[in-house]
């Protein structure tokens, strides 16, 4: 699930969105719903067709959270810069 596998193919696997998320929003603070439409329009155009719902787009940002790259303050996400991420 987090990784692909047998059942879960690259482009949905868990890592895979998290990092899409990051390529979708630039890294700049963002709302979850800013970033799920951003997620959305980003997947369309590099032409990911696979159906992602949104309760797995958030738990490729608990992925995200988990591995100290994400934080929500005060409603808006915050990526923290590569050398703050624990």
């Amino acid at each position: 699930m987090i990784t692909p596998t047998k059942g879960i193919a690259p482009q949905r696997a868990l890592l895979t969105v998290g990092a899409q998320v990051l390529l979708a929003t630039e890294g700049r603070p963002v709302t979850v719903s800013q970033a799920w439409r951003r997620f959305q329009e980003w997947r369309a155009e590099h032409k990911h067709n696979a159906p992602i719902p949104f309760w797995w787009f958030v738990l490729g940002l608990d992925v995200l959270y988990a591995l100290g790259v994400v934080e929500l303050r005060n409603e808006i996400l915050v990526f923290r810069e590569r050398s703050d991420a624990s």
